[in-house]
């Protein structure tokens, strides 16, 4: 099926505000608005076009979830967009924080035989440079438990498992702390006023984490530092 580069932007976009919660959530027209920066009246209009080639399934008072064929869709153009974030990084040596936006373009390169060699030729990757999973080549989308690093209290230890890649300023500042996917850190106390929180890395540094920062960090619980 050809789709629009906008048709694609709108299923991705449908296809991230749903992954991001923990329960399967139909995707509302506000929140999809939010996220293409655009009216929602603009919004339903592409989701009845869409709903009618089979892609979405409309609940007009609670919002939009993927058909079988939009999950595809959607999950082969994530599979591209992190592909292309992981050879921007490795094989051209582009930092984390300048990659999204080429990214964002590459992914509509919809070829299925280049994805194929391109996947092949950087190895296989499983996770892209912010450590977000990558959809197989099956368009199965591996499962893993995170949580918030927001959601850590005092005395927890913790490993960096993905960031999001959203904000260049946020991947920047984490690439000066060196708190990157693999990083581990200890939770040292958590400052009720502002849900702050102090951590000690393994190298012995000590940083003040922000909630806004650790409000985009996913972690995984350790028993232990390594």
């Amino acid at each position: 099926m050809q789709l629009s580069r906008t048709e694609q932007n709108y299923l991705k976009a449908i296809y991230m505000i749903s992954a991001s919660s923990t329960e399967a959530v139909e995707a509302s027209t506000n929140a999809i608005a939010a996220r293409m920066d655009t009216r929602p009246a603009s919004v339903s209009d592409m989701l009845r076009r869409l709903s009618d080639k089979g892609l979405l399934n409309h609940n007009r008072y609670k919002g939009v979830t993927l058909t079988e064929s939009g999950m595809q869709q959607a999950l082969f153009i994530v599979r591209r967009h992190r592909l292309w974030e992981h050879f921007l990084v490795h094989s051209l040596g582009f930092r984390w924080d300048e990659i999204h936006e080429i990214a964002e373009e590459l992914e509509h390169v919809s070829h299925p035989e280049l994805i194929a060699r391109l996947d092949a030729f950087l190895g296989n990757p499983t996770e892209d440079p912010h450590g977000e999973l990558i959809p197989g080549a099956h368009l199965q989308m591996p499962h893993r438990h995170t949580k918030p690093m927001n959601s850590l209290i005092s005395g927890e230890h913790a490993r960096v498992v993905c960031v999001d890649e959203g904000s260049d300023v946020l991947l920047k500042y984490l690439d000066e702390i060196e708190l990157r996917p693999g990083s581990h850190f200890h939770v040292v106390s958590v400052e009720q006023f502002d849900n702050s929180m102090r951590i000690r890395k393994k190298d012995g540094s000590e940083w003040r984490i922000t909630r806004e920062v650790s409000n985009s960090v996913q972690v995984e619980r350790l028993d232990r530092m390594p």
